[in-house]
């Protein structure tokens, strides 16, 4: 069983189709990604597909958290949905009606200019996803009018008042197939590496300190989030994607220079990327270079050199 923010016809559930290993497997949907993440930590799931970047809202917070507080699981696969929205009602319903819109607040953020256009006077009910945001309206007259994925007519009995509301075309949601602990798959040589990290105090300089160990070892990061750890005031953990593979050598001597540094180090997984573009580094990052240098440095030992 796979399980995945629900119901039938959420952004989530187009992620999950693009699995392969679950097509024709059992799906379940649920409410939000706690219950999902808990599925598979119960072994209810084999992995749960989780919403984790937006090109525009950027980190989803909710699943930055539960995999920095979550033990035991391993993010096995990455996968990108365009992302658009129309605007629903209920028939009989035209644009001049709406003075209450429903939207999951990721949804709203990235509709919030064509809302704020098209009917500025609007209020927002948040949603629990985007499905549900259309599909409360046939159970409740709270709202007017709903924000919602392309399709979601082929579903519920609405009408679409808009198409193509979202305040960028290009907008991209990349998504997470998380797993339990499992063996690594190996390199391809287009692979990204997610971790979390904390700085072990407050002293000035510590964040560069933990970016030199990237910068140094020549590994680029697609992504530097920072999420408040919640124990006191001003304490924040790091979420960070690396391109490359935990057995690309620069990869794993940058993790273990990260290790000495950090109070705690949250290993998440080595995953093929979802854009198939190859990772390129210069010759001395390469993993011959850094063999070359042990190599050199066990002769100098043994005395060979």
């Amino acid at each position: 069983m796979y399980s995945y923010l629900g119901p039938a016809g959420t952004f989530t559930e187009a992620a999950l189709k693009q699995v392969p290993e679950a097509v024709g497997q059992p799906w379940r949907p649920v409410n939000n990604v706690g219950e999902a993440l808990d599925d598979v930590v119960a072994g209810r799931s084999v992995a749960a597909m989780i919403a984790i970047e937006n090109s525009v809202e950027g980190g989803v917070s909710v699943a930055q958290d539960a995999l920095a507080n979550i033990p035991g699981l391993r993010i096995v696969g990455e996968y990108l949905v365009p992302v658009n929205f129309v605007l629903v009602a209920r028939p009989g319903t035209t644009l001049a009606d709406v003075r209450v819109v429903n939207a999951h607040p990721v949804a709203y953020g990235q509709t919030h200019l064509w809302l704020d256009k098209h009917l500025p006077t609007h209020g927002h009910i948040p949603a629990t996803s985007n499905v549900a945001a259309a599909a409360d309206l046939l159970s409740s007259d709270l709202a007017d009018a709903a924000v919602a994925p392309p399709g979601i007519t082929d579903h519920h009995d609405l009408v679409v008042l808009a198409e193509g509301i979202g305040d960028n075309p290009n907008a991209v949601t990349r998504f997470v197939l998380v797993s339990r602990i499992a063996p690594l798959p190996a390199p391809t040589g287009s692979d990204k590496t997610s971790i979390i990290a904390e700085l072990p105090d407050d002293t000035a300089g510590r964040l560069l300190e933990m970016l030199e160990q990237f910068a140094t070892r020549g590994v680029n990061m697609s992504l530097l989030e920072s999420r408040p750890i919640g124990d006191a005031l001003g304490r924040y953990r790091f979420v960070i994607d690396l391109d490359g593979h935990i057995l690309d050598e620069r990869v794993a001597d940058a993790l273990l220079g990260l290790k000495r540094f950090s109070p705690n180090v949250i290993f998440l997984g080595s995953y093929p990327r979802a854009d198939k573009l190859a990772i390129t580094v210069i010759p001395r990052y390469d993993n011959d270079a850094f063999v070359d240098a042990r190599d050199w440095l066990r002769g100098l030992i043994d005395g060979s050199e």
